[in-house]
């Protein structure tokens, strides 16, 4: 996917791409729904787990109703079985937006993986592949649990650690393969360069506020059958799915269906690992000064948005 993604950016006369981004819970939806209607826009998801098919409850997909008739692009388009990679997501993501604007729309892109977002909008090319290293680390996987190789992964490139969840298997793996292949996963990733123009929202909340958020979200999806929805996905072949199963909520319901700990235990575990997620999500979107950021309880928000948006169009022409 690498060399289509430097087949040139895309016309600068285009109004840039709208981003909206920033941390779980902080209220991203709403607001890219508001900025699209707006603007004449149609929505391109950059949420890793919501490319998946099925995941909706545990991943707050937006439902047919929240849409309120935008078009909504890149959300499942994977079987739970199917890896994510950011190379693919980066050409899916792409199309997308070429599609949206050769039909003169807006595109708004939206979502909290950040390596997600930059794959979309920056120049990035991948570091290739070895079949040998890649089958090594897996055993080690295998053998040793994600955790002691996230510990391999913080001794050699603490930045990479960092970024990356303790318990995501797949991506531990493969920046300790990019690593060996390299000598730095960190190194790889270049200083975000833009390769389509963009204009950069980032929402957060203060974090009493997006703590207390986040614990009331993980109840209603509790309550909305995420348990039910776990189930119905294992039979699906979830356990199987190297990125799938690792997602927030889904691989603690999954333990607590293997008898790895009670229902509360799996509440609280989700919970828990949500609030680390953000924070994670936090340090690496802080990095990226191009993003200017507002604070999602302002009542004032689309607003404050909107002349943002129009202000960097502004300057964009001049």
């Amino acid at each position: 996917m690498g060399s289509a993604s430097h087949a040139g950016s895309l016309p600068t006369l285009q109004p840039p791409v709208i981003a909206v981004v920033g941390p779980t819970a902080a209220g991203k939806t709403a607001l890219s729904v508001a900025l699209a209607e707006t603007m004449d826009g149609e929505v391109v998801n950059a949420d890793s787990m919501q490319l998946y098919r099925g995941m909706d409850i545990g991943t707050a997909k937006i439902t047919e109703s929240e849409k309120r008739g935008i078009p909504h692009h890149v959300f499942d388009v994977l079987d739970v079985t199917e890896p994510a990679d950011v190379a693919s997501y980066q050409h899916l993501a792409r199309e997308a937006i070429a599609d949206i604007r050769s039909r003169g729309k807006r595109p708004v892109l939206v979502g909290g993986s950040g390596l997600y977002v930059q794959a979309a909008l920056d120049e990035m090319d991948f570091p290739g592949t070895d079949p040998e290293i890649r089958a090594r680390l897996e055993a080690d996987l295998e053998r040793e649990g994600s955790t002691a190789l996230w510990e391999r992964l913080k001794v050699l490139d603490a930045a990479a650690a960092q970024a990356i969840l303790p318990s995501n298997g797949r991506r531990v793996v493969r920046a300790l393969e990019v690593v060996e292949l390299t000598g730095s996963f960190t190194a790889s990733l270049p200083e975000p360069k833009a390769h389509i123009e963009a204009v950069r929202i980032g929402v957060d909340l203060d974090t009493p506020v997006l703590d207390e958020r986040i614990e009331r979200r993980v109840q209603t999806m509790w309550d909305a059958g995420l348990l039910a929805e776990v189930r119905e996905l294992e039979s699906q072949g979830l356990r199987d799915g190297r990125t799938a199963s690792r997602a927030l909520g889904y691989q603690q319901v999954l333990a607590h269906f293997a008898g790895e700990y009670d229902e509360a235990e799996a509440f609280r575990l989700t919970v828990q690992g949500t609030r680390r997620f953000v924070r994670r999500q936090r340090s690496w979107f802080k990095r990226d000064g191009r993003i200017e950021w507002f604070d999602a309880a302002d009542p004032e928000l689309v607003p404050r948005a909107l002349e943002t948006i129009r202000a960097h169009a502004g300057v964009a022409r001049r």
